[in-house]
């Protein structure tokens, strides 16, 4: 942690009777957020986010989503103090038990935990969005998947075409403006296992605990149920995700078609995306270690193309952008953007 940034932290748990308690490094994320597990001589437990204003990150965000889950009887972690100016946050603590951990030791619990995390999207999306969030509008997410050009393609071939992105962006575009419901409840945006918790003594979908909810929009019901099935980082088996997929038409009484199709939509949108940011901080950021990862983003990117609605776009990416074939992921390890 930054040493300028030790005299506040220190001021605000010992403000907030924490400040005996023992500190351990958390595992952070792909932001500038840093986490501390504090640990009181009574083992009493919580969690500090340190979010430095000065480095781009507010918890205004993270506070007021938090709250709104929780009003709803949902998982994510209490607010047990904060200090907004200076970017601090005192957190319920909820354990280690990350889906993704937990389902490397127990694979056989997958159905039991991607139910509950479905049933959660269920039950959030009953309810209307808070007022404030930012829509995902097709604009948005049309730019936001042309990363896959700018960082991607550029980078795994040194290779750039405002034309192409601008094909790709008015394609996107057309589409996604076309799906029903386009910004009808609240995502999280990365609804995933490596942001879900297991609690199994709680009770129905507080089960799940949620974390790295702060970058919620108000979007399509389907984009966070894209997010938990189409993980970039661990593989849902396949009849894990049917099942899934269909348990939430069941339960919702949506189209199947039609949510069908917008879910191939906003997989492919969400898949160009990552490609994009992969590359990005590897090549910009040098975090070479998100290059493994693309493999896994390109397989689901083709599942989704090769639903007959995305044929037009299915043509135009194998257009533009490259596979990522050895010699392609190792230029994006080894190039770096000025």
């Amino acid at each position: 942690m930054p040493d300028d940034r030790a005299p506040r932290i220190d001021a605000f748990l010992a403000a907030n009777a924490w400040g005996s308690a023992a500190r351990h490094a958390l595992a952070g994320d792909a932001s500038n957020r840093r986490y501390l597990r504090l640990v009181q001589p009574d083992g009493a437990r919580a969690v500090l986010m340190d979010a430095p204003p000065e480095r781009g990150e507010d918890v205004r965000p993270f506070t007021a989503i938090a709250r709104h889950l929780g009003s709803l009887g949902l998982s994510a972690p209490a607010i047990l103090a904060q200090d907004g100016q200076a970017g601090l946050l005192l957190l319920e603590d909820l354990g280690d038990a990350l889906y993704a951990r937990v389902l490397e030791d127990t694979p056989a619990l997958e159905p039991e935990l991607y139910r509950a995390a479905t049933d959660l999207l269920v039950d959030l999306h009953r309810h209307a969005p808070p007022p404030g969030l930012a829509p995902y509008d097709p604009p948005l997410m049309a730019d936001l998947a042309a990363l896959a050009l700018d960082w991607y393609h550029h980078g795994a071939t040194g290779d750039g075409n405002a034309a192409l992105r601008a094909r790709l962006c008015a394609m996107l575009e057309t589409h996604l403006a076309a799906l029903p419901e386009g910004e009808s409840v609240l995502i999280q945006r990365d609804y995933h296992a490596e942001n879900l918790l297991w609690l199994p003594d709680r009770a129905g979908v507080a089960r799940v605990g949620l974390l790295d909810f702060q970058d919620a929009m108000r979007g399509h019901r389907a984009y966070d149920l894209v997010s938990l099935l189409q993980d970039a980082r661990r593989d849902v088996s396949p009849a894990t995700a049917d099942a899934m997929l269909a348990h939430y038409i069941a339960a919702t009484g949506a189209d199947a078609e039609g949510f069908t199709t917008a879910f191939h939509w906003l997989g492919a949108q969400r898949n160009l995306r990552i490609l994009g940011v992969f590359a990005r901080l590897s090549l910009r950021d040098g975090k070479p270690h998100y290059v493994a990862l693309i493999p896994r983003v390109w397989a689901h990117l083709q599942t989704d193309l090769r639903h007959p609605a995305l044929a037009p776009l299915a043509a135009l990416v194998q257009e533009v952008l490259p596979p990522p074939t050895p010699a392609h992921l190792a230029r994006l390890k080894s190039v770096h953007a000025a």
